[in-house]
């Protein structure tokens, strides 16, 4: 049995933001971690990243499969005894190109993982916090959802969704106590960027007021909404971007 009075899934732990935010809520006191990703050296490396004096335990998953997040969660459970928060961090972009130019499954790929994979997480999530008595749900947003984003349709259209999504699950679950809320960020450094082309990213850059920021710029936001501080807010979007917004 575990001494933590608290559990966390964490999905897309293996990439750049979901490995911060591990990170900062593995360190918080009595918490157990559980990271999950289908990236299973990326994943190992995360939890090493942790330390040996973290509660953590890793699973391969892929979010685009409800029947592998039910049985992901269903395993935190058994090991920990419970959830009390579900991070629906996974993510893909789109290929960089103009609408006509995508192929039906550019849009398949970002709608299963993007999208479908906070459905599955979200809906695994409530089945055990609705008999526990409550959690809190944290869904990785992104600012392309909110203001329009040329060559990536589908990861804007997806992500758009997500916000949406974010808030009919807030309405419909407040009454078993559970808060369902997103962080929206801008662009910031990671391995998603990496097939972005020359010249991208420093274009992206330019249009964000305070430069492009880091996954530890982000994990602040993540941390909030996954701890009693914010025991009052729910269906909310919380944007973390630079100031890209506001342009």
């Amino acid at each position: 049995m575990s001494a933590a009075t608290r559990t966390i899934v964490v999905t897309g732990a293996a990439g750049a933001l979901g490995r911060a935010v591990a990170r900062r809520l593995a360190a918080e006191p009595s918490t157990a971690i559980v990271l999950s990703d289908v990236d299973e050296a990326g994943l190992e490396a995360a939890r090493e990243e942790l330390g040996p004096e973290a509660t953590a335990e890793t699973i391969v998953a892929d979010v685009g499969d409800a029947v592998q997040v039910g049985a992901l969660v269903d395993a935190a459970v058994s090991r920990f005894d419970r959830l009390d928060v579900m991070i629906n961090n996974a993510g893909l972009l789109s290929p960089n190109a103009r609408m006509h130019n995508l192929a039906p499954e550019d849009w398949a790929s970002a709608v299963q993982v993007n999208l479908m994979g906070v459905v599955h997480g979200t809906t695994a999530a409530v089945r055990v916090m609705r008999e526990q008595g409550g959690g809190a749900i944290v869904n990785t947003g992104s600012i392309s959802g909110i203001t329009a984003w040329p060559y990536a349709a589908p990861y804007g259209a997806a992500k758009a969704a997500v916000i949406h999504l974010t808030k009919i699950a807030a309405a419909e679950y407040a009454r078993d106590g559970i808060r369902v809320n997103c962080v929206c960020p801008g662009s910031f450094s990671s391995a998603m960027q990496a097939e972005l082309p020359d010249g991208a990213l420093e274009a992206i850059a330019e249009k964000h007021p305070l430069g492009l920021g880091s996954a530890e710029d982000l994990v602040g936001a993540f941390a909030y909404l996954a701890g009693d501080e914010s025991r009052w807010t729910t269906g909310a979007t919380l944007i973390v971007d630079g100031g890209y917004s506001i342009l």
